[in-house]
């Protein structure tokens, strides 16, 4: 079935955005017995299950360690403080990202300093990330949004010149790579998520930090444990942030089939493209692209409608059956909670055309060709209703 079969109306498809339950329901079976496992051995923090999440995500991001958290929202948090970083400082990030890259930077008193993106990749734009460099920064946070990783060989000869941390946010990345290094590995510190709907997804929060330097690691450690080592000695406040064995032992099945998962995911995005192309849509909209340099994961497969139609077609598509998501509707320097630092419309001028024009397709690996078919039908019949109104 194609595109142009549901351009003529043929039998409606449902399509949600996200379909965690049939993606876990072929490994039901094993993941049961893993979290049996767990029940019967006592081990519920800190056990076998987490030690060996952490060795695997270590490997497969090519730095010697990794450390387990209770969120990937709590393991751009611990890196702030794993740094030192507080009042009087200040934190370069995107704006056009989840709160959590900001909100850790807030938390510890620090000052997030937003910064435009590159309208092609959505990613932080280095050279604003350049011009935003003042004697304050302490760190950088280039997110990897959407499974595509930042220019980091670029961020990463900013930060050197100018002495400064790189914390990436992994969070929408894992197992992606930029130019043949993995995401995780390029910064002081890499922070992953396992939130449900992540390509790696557990079954509750979860979350990782990576490092090269062993030193370092074992400081995300201490804080992540109470700032506690020996047990009821303190050497610094740090929070409890702990994944639990059973989240580790669910991850340590999925973990298996990451690679044919995100492969699959490749797969939809460039099926995508040529039903889009197809169907000259391409004209109406603007796909997501890629380079080279890339291996982008898509965790979202994030068009651009312009013309102020967004909302419009996220509406029809919900008639339809068609889930589809804005990510992220309103950007982090125009939120309520960062009024106290002064940014105005206007201020970041590509990531507000971007808040106003970006709208997410399922992309899931067990997407059906025909329901991309039945996705990229009802968009048509969307555009073909709207010239025929305005004729």
């Amino acid at each position: 079935m194609n595109a142009s079969q549901h351009l003529s109306g043929t039998t409606p498809v449902s399509v949600p955005l996200l379909d965690v339950v049939g993606g876990n329901a072929p490994l039901r079976d094993e993941i049961l017995a893993a979290i049996a496992r767990v029940v019967d051995s006592g081990r519920f923090l800190h056990g076998p299950d987490c030690r060996q999440l952490e060795a695997e995500v270590a490997r497969r991001c090519e730095v010697p360690r990794a450390v387990s958290c209770a969120s990937g929202s709590d393991a751009l948090l611990l890196a702030m403080m794993a740094f030192g970083i507080g009042p009087g400082d200040e934190v370069i990030v995107p704006s056009f990202t989840f709160f959590a890259t900001a909100s850790c930077v807030w938390r510890v008193g620090a000052q997030p300093v937003f910064v435009d993106i590159d309208p092609v990749t959505f990613n932080m734009d280095p050279e604003q990330v350049e011009a935003s460099i003042t004697r304050a920064t302490r760190a950088i946070i280039p997110v990897h949004l959407f499974g595509q990783c930042v220019a980091m060989d670029e961020i990463n000869r900013i930060a050197q010149q100018h002495d400064l941390y790189v914390v990436e946010d992994a969070a929408q990345s894992i197992g992606a790579s930029y130019q043949g290094r993995p995401a995780g590995s390029w910064g002081h510190v890499g922070c992953f998520s396992f939130y449900p709907t992540k390509n790696l997804g557990g079954m509750g929060d979860g979350g990782m930090l990576t490092t090269r330097d062993e030193k370092l690691a074992n400081r995300l450690a201490l804080y992540a444990a109470h700032g506690m080592e020996p047990r009821y000695y303190h050497q610094v406040v740090g929070i409890n942030s702990r994944l639990d064995s059973i989240q580790a032992a669910v991850l340590n099945v999925k973990l298996q089939q990451l690679d044919a998962w995100n492969q699959a995911r490749a797969r939809n995005a460039a099926r995508y493209d040529e039903l889009f192309t197809a169907a000259t849509l391409d004209r109406q909209l603007v796909l997501p692209t890629t380079t080279r340099k890339q291996c982008h994961v898509w965790n979202q497969y994030t068009i651009r409608v312009p013309d102020g139609q967004r909302d419009a077609l996220r509406a029809y598509l919900a008639k339809a059956n068609i889930g589809s998501e804005i990510y992220y509707p309103v950007p982090l320097h125009l939120q309520e909670c960062f009024e106290p630092l002064g940014y105005q419309v206007g201020s970041l001028p590509e990531t507000e055309r971007a808040a106003n024009e970006v709208l997410s397709l399922p992309i899931y690996p067990e997407l059906t060709e025909a329901q991309q078919a039945a996705v990229v039908g009802q968009i048509g019949r969307y555009y073909t209703k709207r010239m025929r109104s305005a004729a």
